[in-house]
């Protein structure tokens, strides 16, 4: 077995315990804190947090860590993981079932492996580099859409959106007159995860953490899809927006987003609003 066999196979029975961990728990109303006005953690999220380090850390003690709850932790190795345990802390806080787990590795500095798990479909998206994308183990795709009035879209709203005009409000009301529809899901990695098969056609997003995208563009990338920021640059994980399509929307997307306001800094998504 290859490393990245064994990465493989530790990393998707860590996420699934956490996401079971989370499912279990749904119903027990959770008692919630506040980072900001809108920016809150539970209990849960730093209970899977403890899952997913835990495991990882048992079984590959030399890698370093980057977690939202808190953690970020130098290894001896050239390997990090970077978890989300909980992405969707608000919707999981009122019990709705729309929430996930979220965990890449990076080597060098590159995602080699994302999982972004939903422990209430039970669907487990995966993705190395340079080997595809699949979800529960069947391939897939991102969509054949090329026409952005046809287009279904995706997208969230900053934890500061009460205090700082950049606050997606101007793009929003640009592709809403533009796309056949938008959603918002709360939660960036499944909104990520649905480009990548095909059920969301582009979704863009401002201030997002790396957790928050980590394992969403490599699988996104490896789905046949495309990811910039939202200049149309290569997207690495500290980029202050994000882009992520079918490819054939892209332009289109990119063109409305240059008629807005862009983030000038990184940070503070919502996620869990």
């Amino acid at each position: 077995m290859s490393a990245l066999d064994e990465f493989r196979r530790v990393g998707e029975a860590a996420v699934r315990e956490a996401g079971l961990y989370l499912r279990s728990n749904l119903d027990r109303r959770a008692e919630a804190s506040y980072k900001g006005a809108v920016d809150l953690v539970t209990a849960f999220d730093t209970g899977s947090q403890e899952i997913l380090v835990g495991r990882l850390s048992a079984a590959f003690p030399d890698h370093g860590f980057l977690a939202e709850e808190g953690l970020s932790r130098p290894g001896r190795s050239a390997y990090r993981w970077i978890i989300d345990p909980l992405d969707g802390t608000t919707n999981f806080a009122h019990t709705l079932p729309v929430f996930c787990v979220s965990a890449a590795l990076e080597y060098q500095g590159r995602i080699v492996l994302g999982f972004i798990y939903d422990p209430m479909r039970e669907e487990l998206f995966r993705a190395e580099a340079g080997r595809g994308a699949v979800l529960n183990g069947d391939r897939i795709r991102v969509s054949g859409v090329g026409d952005l009035a046809k287009s279904l879209l995706v997208t969230g709203f900053p934890y500061d959106i009460r205090t700082s005009p950049v606050n997606n409000m101007d793009h929003w009301s640009r592709f809403i007159v533009r796309a056949q529809a938008i959603r918002r899901l709360g939660s960036a990695a499944l909104d990520l995860a649905y480009v990548a098969c095909g059920r969301f056609d582009g979704f863009w997003e401002l201030k997002l953490n790396p957790w928050d995208v980590a394992a969403g563009v490599l699988i996104v990338g490896e789905a046949g899809g495309r990811v910039t920021d939202l200049e149309g640059r290569g997207f690495d994980i500290l980029a202050p927006g994000i882009l992520a399509t079918n490819g054939l929307v892209h332009a289109a997307m990119l063109e409305i987003l240059g008629m807005g306001t862009m983030a000038p800094e990184k940070g503070g998504s919502d996620e869990k609003t």
